[in-house]
């Protein structure tokens, strides 16, 4: 599939999936960012990108980011199709879970983005389920 891509660094090369087996592309901090301990910091990515239709993208933490005491702030994180504009440039939001500042340099590969593709719902409310209750959150037990 062919996706339409900026970079705002040149220098810094276009996103690419490291083995032939893997599923998600890396992404690369634009500049440094320090974190200092128990706060956030957004780290730009260099890329601004147009998913393909019915799809959106997904941004998720490497191991590399845990190794170094941080961590994405809502998990993960969705790029939706629509925000592909010139200047939408993906960032990733990052908390420092450590006692110590995290610096993260330029160049460095924190973050992987994959495509997903997506469907749309109609509801329809109902005043009934049709399928039987299981019992609630955590129902299936710690076995």
């Amino acid at each position: 599939m062919r996706v339409k891509i900026k970079r705002f660094d040149k220098n810094i090369p276009l996103p690419e999936h490291k083995t032939s087996g893997a599923a998600a592309f890396d992404l690369t901090a634009r500049e440094d960012v320090e974190i200092p301990p128990k706060e956030i910091r957004l780290v730009p990515l260099n890329v601004a990108m147009e998913a393909p239709a019915e799809h959106f993208i997904l941004l998720a933490a490497r191991s590399s980011a845990h190794k170094k005491g941080l961590m994405m702030v809502n998990g993960v994180g969705i790029v939706d199709p629509d925000y592909c504009g010139d200047d939408d440039e993906f960032k990733s939001a990052y908390y420092n879970f450590t006692d110590k500042p995290v610096r993260v340099e330029k160049g460095e590969r924190l973050t992987q983005g994959m495509f997903i593709k997506f469907a749309k719902a109609d509801w329809e409310e109902v005043e009934k389920m049709p399928g039987k209750t299981r019992g609630g959150f955590g129902s299936t037990g710690d076995k």
